[in-house]
């Protein structure tokens, strides 16, 4: 499997960007819209993102 290329932050999440959120989904294993319903939770940083989808 080949993820798409590393965003240019990798520290934050840019859900307006088809590359980055294929990139999250797939590195957190996730779908787009839990991934969108995280960033809205708990904000665009990674770490908080993943630490959201972890529970």
């Amino acid at each position: 499997m080949v993820l798409p290329p590393i965003p240019a932050d990798a520290k934050r999440i840019n859900i307006k960007s088809t590359n980055e959120v294929n990139y999250w989904c797939r590195t957190f294993n996730c779908t787009e819209t839990r991934l969108r319903n995280a960033v809205l939770a708990v904000g665009s940083l990674s770490a908080d993102v993943q630490q959201y989808l972890n529970r």
